[in-house]
């Protein structure tokens, strides 16, 4: 336990450049205490333990609005930045140095059975209110651009944005999410939309041109 704190307390260090002590983050995180309850749920929940592991998640959502299911398998240096309004799902599968932002939902997507929730490869980024659905699989450096849904699978080293997620980047070795660098596909459809009408109305208005010159022409003949 003492190994998992101290790791879960230079993860926050490396990945949060407003932390300034080891008080400020045993206090005020809840990250912090959301992941360590996490810990301790998770192992009573493989031992089988009834009830009691839910009980300690239902403790940490109340205290840390982070609801994390104690079924959830979540490997090392995992990270969630401030964490308010976090859902992680019974199913979910998170490998190592992963980080959230608030408001994402690792979620399933109806009533089915078994394997639901997503699979998270390592050093995967999912920003600010991004929602991952149903038994799908993030790849290693995956990242998700802030507000997107992804309902399919993604493979390694790419960046999705939109509703739903579209693939923008591959093979991007970058460590941070830059929400404001991240491609907009919506607003490069647009433009291609709007550049197509202004040929269009080019065109038309030459051939208005060429039938009102033609009639003239043969006048004058």
């Amino acid at each position: 336990m003492f190994r998992a704190i101290k790791e879960q307390i230079d993860t926050i260090f490396r990945r949060d450049p407003a932390a300034r002590s080891v008080a400020e983050i045993l206090l005020c995180y809840p990250g912090f205490h959301a992941i360590l309850l996490h810990r301790l749920a998770h192992k009573l929940h493989r031992a089988r333990v009834p009830l009691l592991p839910r009980v300690i998640s239902q403790c940490s959502r109340f205290f840390t609005g982070i609801e994390i299911h104690p079924g959830a398998r979540i490997g090392k240096r995992f990270f969630i930045d401030h964490g308010m309004g976090v859902v992680i799902g019974e199913t979910t599968e998170i490998g190592d140095d992963v980080l959230l932002y608030q408001g994402v939902t690792l979620g399933g997507t109806g009533h089915e059975k078994g394997k639901r929730h997503p699979t998270l490869g390592n050093h995967v980024v999912v920003g600010t209110g991004a929602k991952v659905l149903g038994n799908i699989r993030l790849g290693d450096h995956v990242k998700v651009g802030a507000g997107s849904v992804v309902i399919r699978s993604v493979p390694d080293h790419c960046t999705v944005v939109g509703i739903p997620g579209r693939i923008v980047r591959r093979r991007d070795e970058e460590d941070a999410l830059e929400h404001g660098k991240l491609p907009d596909p919506e607003k490069r459809q647009i433009e291609h939309l709007a550049r197509r009408v202004a040929d269009l109305e080019r065109q038309v208005r030459a051939l208005i041109g060429e039938r009102t010159e033609e009639p003239a022409s043969r006048k004058g003949g």
